[in-house]
Protein backbone atom coordinates (compact mmCIF):
# COMPACT_ATOMS: atom_id res chain seq x y z
CA UNK A 1 0.00 0.00 0.00
CA UNK A 2 1.25 3.47 -0.89
CA UNK A 3 2.33 5.56 2.08
CA UNK A 4 3.11 9.22 2.55
CA UNK A 5 4.00 11.29 5.58
CA UNK A 6 1.12 13.30 6.99
CA UNK A 7 1.61 17.02 6.51
CA UNK A 8 1.27 19.77 4.01
CA UNK A 9 0.04 18.95 0.52
CA UNK A 10 2.22 18.71 -2.58
CA UNK A 11 2.10 22.48 -3.05
CA UNK A 12 2.82 23.31 0.60
CA UNK A 13 -0.38 25.29 1.24
CA UNK A 14 -3.66 24.79 3.02
CA UNK A 15 -4.63 23.77 6.53
CA UNK A 16 -4.11 20.00 6.70
CA UNK A 17 -3.86 19.93 10.50
CA UNK A 18 -7.28 21.58 10.80
CA UNK A 19 -8.72 19.28 8.17
CA UNK A 20 -7.51 16.22 10.07
CA UNK A 21 -8.94 17.64 13.30
CA UNK A 22 -12.33 18.06 11.60
CA UNK A 23 -12.35 14.46 10.36
CA UNK A 24 -11.32 13.18 13.79
CA UNK A 25 -14.21 15.15 15.27
CA UNK A 26 -16.48 13.33 12.83
CA UNK A 27 -14.97 10.02 13.86
CA UNK A 28 -15.60 10.86 17.51
CA UNK A 29 -19.22 11.88 16.88
CA UNK A 30 -20.16 9.03 14.54
CA UNK A 31 -23.06 7.02 15.93
CA UNK A 32 -22.94 3.27 16.31
CA UNK A 33 -24.93 2.68 13.10
CA UNK A 34 -22.49 4.80 11.05
CA UNK A 35 -24.57 7.97 10.91
CA UNK A 36 -24.39 11.50 12.27
CA UNK A 37 -27.13 13.82 13.42
CA UNK A 38 -28.08 16.52 10.96
CA UNK A 39 -26.79 19.58 12.85
CA UNK A 40 -24.50 20.20 15.77
CA UNK A 41 -23.63 23.42 17.58
CA UNK A 42 -20.29 22.73 19.17
CA UNK A 43 -20.79 19.27 20.64
CA UNK A 44 -24.52 19.75 21.17
CA UNK A 45 -27.05 18.17 18.81
CA UNK A 46 -29.33 20.82 17.29
CA UNK A 47 -31.23 18.60 14.82
CA UNK A 48 -31.50 14.88 15.51
CA UNK A 49 -32.66 13.94 12.01
CA UNK A 50 -30.34 11.53 10.14
CA UNK A 51 -29.86 12.71 6.55
CA UNK A 52 -28.42 10.03 4.25
CA UNK A 53 -26.81 12.59 1.96
CA UNK A 54 -25.06 14.27 4.89
CA UNK A 55 -23.74 10.93 6.13
CA UNK A 56 -22.45 9.84 2.71
CA UNK A 57 -20.57 13.07 2.09
CA UNK A 58 -17.69 12.09 4.37
CA UNK A 59 -16.46 9.88 1.49
CA UNK A 60 -16.34 12.79 -0.98
CA UNK A 61 -14.63 14.95 1.60
CA UNK A 62 -11.94 12.44 2.47
CA UNK A 63 -11.27 11.63 -1.18
CA UNK A 64 -10.87 15.37 -1.82
CA UNK A 65 -8.45 15.51 1.13
CA UNK A 66 -6.43 12.67 -0.37
CA UNK A 67 -6.12 14.48 -3.70
CA UNK A 68 -5.18 17.75 -2.03
CA UNK A 69 -2.56 16.32 0.33
CA UNK A 70 -1.52 12.87 -0.87
CA UNK A 71 -1.83 11.76 2.77
CA UNK A 72 -2.71 8.10 2.35
CA UNK A 73 -1.87 7.22 5.96
CA UNK A 74 -4.60 9.47 7.33
CA UNK A 75 -7.12 8.04 4.87
CA UNK A 76 -6.26 4.57 6.16
CA UNK A 77 -6.96 5.81 9.69
CA UNK A 78 -10.35 7.27 8.64
CA UNK A 79 -11.38 4.45 6.29
CA UNK A 80 -13.49 2.64 8.95
CA UNK A 81 -15.49 5.86 9.41
CA UNK A 82 -16.23 6.02 5.68
CA UNK A 83 -17.07 2.32 5.56
CA UNK A 84 -19.59 2.56 8.41
CA UNK A 85 -21.16 5.71 6.92
CA UNK A 86 -21.64 4.25 3.44
CA UNK A 87 -23.00 0.98 4.82
CA UNK A 88 -25.51 3.02 6.87
CA UNK A 89 -26.66 4.94 3.80
CA UNK A 90 -27.08 1.87 1.63
CA UNK A 91 -29.43 0.27 4.15
CA UNK A 92 -31.99 2.76 2.88
CA UNK A 93 -31.68 2.15 -0.86
CA UNK A 94 -35.05 1.38 -2.41
CA UNK A 95 -35.78 -1.33 -4.95
CA UNK A 96 -35.79 1.28 -7.73
CA UNK A 97 -32.25 2.38 -6.86
CA UNK A 98 -33.20 5.63 -5.13
CA UNK A 99 -32.26 6.28 -1.50
CA UNK A 100 -34.60 7.48 1.25
CA UNK A 101 -33.55 10.97 2.16
CA UNK A 102 -33.66 10.76 5.97
CA UNK A 103 -34.81 9.26 9.23
CA UNK A 104 -36.73 11.47 11.62
CA UNK A 105 -35.52 11.99 15.23
CA UNK A 106 -37.51 8.93 16.31
CA UNK A 107 -35.77 6.76 13.74
CA UNK A 108 -38.68 6.53 11.29
CA UNK A 109 -37.57 6.35 7.65
CA UNK A 110 -39.02 8.96 5.30
CA UNK A 111 -40.70 7.07 2.49
CA UNK A 112 -39.55 9.24 -0.41
CA UNK A 113 -36.24 10.09 -2.06
CA UNK A 114 -34.94 13.52 -3.06
CA UNK A 115 -33.24 14.07 -6.41
CA UNK A 116 -30.64 16.45 -4.97
CA UNK A 117 -29.81 14.17 -2.05
CA UNK A 118 -29.62 11.03 -4.18
CA UNK A 119 -27.47 12.82 -6.77
CA UNK A 120 -25.03 13.85 -4.05
CA UNK A 121 -24.98 10.32 -2.65
CA UNK A 122 -24.19 9.01 -6.14
CA UNK A 123 -21.09 11.22 -6.25
CA UNK A 124 -20.13 10.22 -2.71
CA UNK A 125 -20.47 6.53 -3.57
CA UNK A 126 -18.16 6.97 -6.55
CA UNK A 127 -15.67 8.75 -4.28
CA UNK A 128 -15.96 5.96 -1.71
CA UNK A 129 -15.26 3.29 -4.33
CA UNK A 130 -12.29 5.25 -5.71
CA UNK A 131 -10.92 5.87 -2.21
CA UNK A 132 -11.19 2.16 -1.47
CA UNK A 133 -9.26 1.36 -4.64
CA UNK A 134 -6.46 3.71 -3.54
CA UNK A 135 -6.35 1.83 -0.23
CA UNK A 136 -6.46 -1.60 -1.90
CA UNK A 137 -9.99 -2.29 -0.68
CA UNK A 138 -12.54 -3.53 -3.22
CA UNK A 139 -16.19 -2.68 -2.66
CA UNK A 140 -18.16 -4.25 -5.55
CA UNK A 141 -21.46 -3.94 -3.67
CA UNK A 142 -20.92 -0.17 -3.47
CA UNK A 143 -20.23 -0.03 -7.20
CA UNK A 144 -23.48 -1.87 -7.91
CA UNK A 145 -25.41 0.40 -5.57
CA UNK A 146 -23.92 3.45 -7.31
CA UNK A 147 -24.87 2.00 -10.70
CA UNK A 148 -28.48 1.53 -9.61
CA UNK A 149 -28.65 5.00 -8.06
CA UNK A 150 -27.00 6.75 -11.00
CA UNK A 151 -29.42 5.09 -13.41
CA UNK A 152 -32.38 6.32 -11.36
CA UNK A 153 -31.03 9.88 -11.19
CA UNK A 154 -30.31 10.03 -14.92
CA UNK A 155 -33.38 8.26 -16.23
CA UNK A 156 -36.24 8.26 -13.73
CA UNK A 157 -36.97 11.76 -12.38
CA UNK A 158 -40.47 10.62 -11.47
CA UNK A 159 -39.00 8.32 -8.81
CA UNK A 160 -38.15 11.37 -6.69
CA UNK A 161 -40.31 13.80 -4.74
CA UNK A 162 -41.28 16.70 -7.04
CA UNK A 163 -39.05 19.65 -6.12
CA UNK A 164 -38.54 21.16 -9.57
CA UNK A 165 -38.67 24.72 -8.27
CA UNK A 166 -35.40 24.23 -6.38
CA UNK A 167 -32.23 25.03 -8.32
CA UNK A 168 -30.34 22.14 -6.77
CA UNK A 169 -32.72 19.66 -8.38
CA UNK A 170 -31.82 21.29 -11.70
CA UNK A 171 -28.02 21.14 -11.60
CA UNK A 172 -27.20 18.39 -9.07
CA UNK A 173 -27.66 15.50 -11.51
CA UNK A 174 -24.88 17.16 -13.57
CA UNK A 175 -22.84 18.26 -10.55
CA UNK A 176 -22.81 14.64 -9.35
CA UNK A 177 -21.82 13.14 -12.71
CA UNK A 178 -25.06 11.25 -13.33
CA UNK A 179 -25.84 13.40 -16.38
CA UNK A 180 -23.00 14.16 -18.77
CA UNK A 181 -22.45 15.32 -22.34
CA UNK A 182 -25.39 16.32 -24.51
CA UNK A 183 -27.96 15.24 -21.91
CA UNK A 184 -26.36 17.44 -19.29
CA UNK A 185 -26.10 20.35 -21.74
CA UNK A 186 -29.80 20.08 -22.53
CA UNK A 187 -30.71 20.10 -18.85
CA UNK A 188 -28.63 23.22 -18.25
CA UNK A 189 -30.17 25.03 -21.21
CA UNK A 190 -33.73 23.98 -20.37
CA UNK A 191 -33.49 25.36 -16.81
CA UNK A 192 -31.22 28.37 -17.29
CA UNK A 193 -33.79 31.12 -17.68
CA UNK A 194 -35.90 29.72 -14.83
CA UNK A 195 -33.09 29.39 -12.30
CA UNK A 196 -30.50 32.05 -13.17
CA UNK A 197 -30.82 35.81 -12.73
CA UNK A 198 -28.46 37.19 -15.35
CA UNK A 199 -25.80 39.31 -13.66
CA UNK A 200 -26.81 38.18 -10.16
CA UNK A 201 -26.52 34.41 -9.80
CA UNK A 202 -28.64 31.31 -9.16
CA UNK A 203 -32.02 31.57 -7.49
CA UNK A 204 -32.43 29.10 -4.63
CA UNK A 205 -36.07 28.68 -5.66
CA UNK A 206 -37.28 29.58 -9.13
CA UNK A 207 -40.36 31.34 -7.74
CA UNK A 208 -38.32 33.91 -5.80
CA UNK A 209 -35.56 36.36 -6.75
CA UNK A 210 -33.41 35.25 -3.84
CA UNK A 211 -29.89 34.43 -5.02
CA UNK A 212 -27.48 32.35 -2.94
CA UNK A 213 -23.72 32.35 -3.40
CA UNK A 214 -23.35 28.65 -2.55
CA UNK A 215 -25.81 27.46 -5.19
CA UNK A 216 -24.28 29.83 -7.72
CA UNK A 217 -20.84 28.32 -7.00
CA UNK A 218 -22.16 24.75 -7.19
CA UNK A 219 -23.77 25.52 -10.54
CA UNK A 220 -20.36 26.83 -11.66
CA UNK A 221 -18.97 23.38 -10.87
CA UNK A 222 -21.74 21.75 -12.91
CA UNK A 223 -20.95 24.00 -15.88
CA UNK A 224 -17.24 23.26 -15.51
CA UNK A 225 -17.98 19.53 -15.50
CA UNK A 226 -19.67 19.96 -18.89
CA UNK A 227 -16.69 21.87 -20.26
CA UNK A 228 -18.60 25.16 -20.35
CA UNK A 229 -15.65 27.14 -19.00
CA UNK A 230 -16.58 30.59 -20.28
CA UNK A 231 -20.13 30.29 -19.01
CA UNK A 232 -18.82 29.03 -15.67
CA UNK A 233 -16.45 31.99 -15.31
CA UNK A 234 -19.24 34.46 -16.05
CA UNK A 235 -21.51 32.87 -13.46
CA UNK A 236 -18.72 32.74 -10.89
CA UNK A 237 -18.12 36.47 -11.32
CA UNK A 238 -21.64 37.13 -10.02
CA UNK A 239 -20.65 35.85 -6.57
CA UNK A 240 -18.63 39.05 -6.03
CA UNK A 241 -21.87 40.74 -5.01
CA UNK A 242 -21.91 38.48 -1.94
CA UNK A 243 -18.28 39.01 -0.89
CA UNK A 244 -17.60 41.10 2.20
CA UNK A 245 -14.43 43.03 2.87
CA UNK A 246 -13.23 40.42 5.36
CA UNK A 247 -13.49 37.60 2.80
CA UNK A 248 -16.76 36.13 4.09
CA UNK A 249 -19.80 35.79 1.80
CA UNK A 250 -23.40 36.67 2.47
CA UNK A 251 -25.49 33.50 2.29
CA UNK A 252 -28.12 35.11 0.10
CA UNK A 253 -29.32 38.40 -1.35
CA UNK A 254 -32.97 39.15 -2.16
CA UNK A 255 -33.79 41.36 -5.14
CA UNK A 256 -34.84 43.99 -6.09
CA UNK A 257 -34.42 45.32 -2.53
CA UNK A 258 -30.85 43.93 -2.37
CA UNK A 259 -31.13 42.94 1.28
CA UNK A 260 -29.27 40.00 2.76
CA UNK A 261 -31.37 36.98 3.64
CA UNK A 262 -31.11 35.45 6.15
CA UNK A 263 -30.36 38.85 7.65
CA UNK A 264 -26.59 39.51 7.57
CA UNK A 265 -25.86 35.76 7.64
CA UNK A 266 -22.52 34.39 6.48
CA UNK A 267 -21.79 30.66 6.47
CA UNK A 268 -18.74 28.44 6.21
CA UNK A 269 -20.48 26.21 3.65
CA UNK A 270 -20.92 29.22 1.37
CA UNK A 271 -17.21 30.05 1.48
CA UNK A 272 -16.38 26.37 0.95
CA UNK A 273 -18.48 26.24 -2.22
CA UNK A 274 -16.77 29.39 -3.51
CA UNK A 275 -13.32 27.89 -2.85
CA UNK A 276 -14.22 24.63 -4.62
CA UNK A 277 -15.50 26.53 -7.65
CA UNK A 278 -12.46 28.81 -7.77
CA UNK A 279 -10.16 25.80 -7.56
CA UNK A 280 -11.97 24.04 -10.39
CA UNK A 281 -11.77 27.11 -12.63
CA UNK A 282 -8.09 27.78 -11.92
CA UNK A 283 -6.78 24.24 -11.32
CA UNK A 284 -4.92 25.59 -8.31
CA UNK A 285 -4.81 22.30 -6.39
CA UNK A 286 -4.48 18.61 -7.28
CA UNK A 287 -8.12 18.22 -6.20
CA UNK A 288 -9.44 20.70 -8.78
CA UNK A 289 -10.97 18.02 -11.00
CA UNK A 290 -13.00 16.18 -8.37
CA UNK A 291 -16.32 17.57 -9.60
CA UNK A 292 -15.17 17.36 -13.22
CA UNK A 293 -15.27 13.61 -12.60
CA UNK A 294 -12.05 12.91 -14.48
CA UNK A 295 -10.54 11.63 -11.22
CA UNK A 296 -13.31 9.07 -10.67
CA UNK A 297 -13.88 5.71 -12.38
CA UNK A 298 -16.57 5.68 -15.05
CA UNK A 299 -19.74 4.49 -13.28
CA UNK A 300 -21.78 1.55 -14.43
CA UNK A 301 -25.37 2.08 -15.58
CA UNK A 302 -27.41 -0.56 -13.78
CA UNK A 303 -31.13 -0.57 -14.50
CA UNK A 304 -33.51 -2.32 -12.14
CA UNK A 305 -35.21 -5.51 -13.40
CA UNK A 306 -38.30 -4.54 -15.37
CA UNK A 307 -37.04 -1.03 -16.11
CA UNK A 308 -38.61 0.07 -19.42
CA UNK A 309 -35.28 1.45 -20.63
CA UNK A 310 -33.54 -1.84 -19.93
CA UNK A 311 -36.24 -3.77 -21.81
CA UNK A 312 -35.94 -1.44 -24.84
CA UNK A 313 -32.13 -1.68 -24.86
CA UNK A 314 -32.27 -5.46 -24.65
CA UNK A 315 -34.28 -5.76 -27.88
Amino acid sequence: MESRRSGDGPHGHGYPDRARAAYRWLADKQLGDGSWFNYYQGDQVKDARLDTNVCAYVAAGLYHYLFATGDVDFCVELWPVVERAIDFVLRYQHRDGTIAWSLDPLGKRESYALLTGSSSIFHSLRCAVALGERLDVDKPSWELAAGRLGHAVANHPGAFAPKNEFAMDWYYPIFSGALVGATGMKRIDDGWERHVMDGYGVRCVSTSDWVTAAETAECVLALDALGLSSRALDLFSYTRRHRRGDGAYWTGIAYPSEVTFPDRETTSYTVSAIILAADALTSSSPAAGLFRHDSLPVPIDLAEPGCPLALVNAR
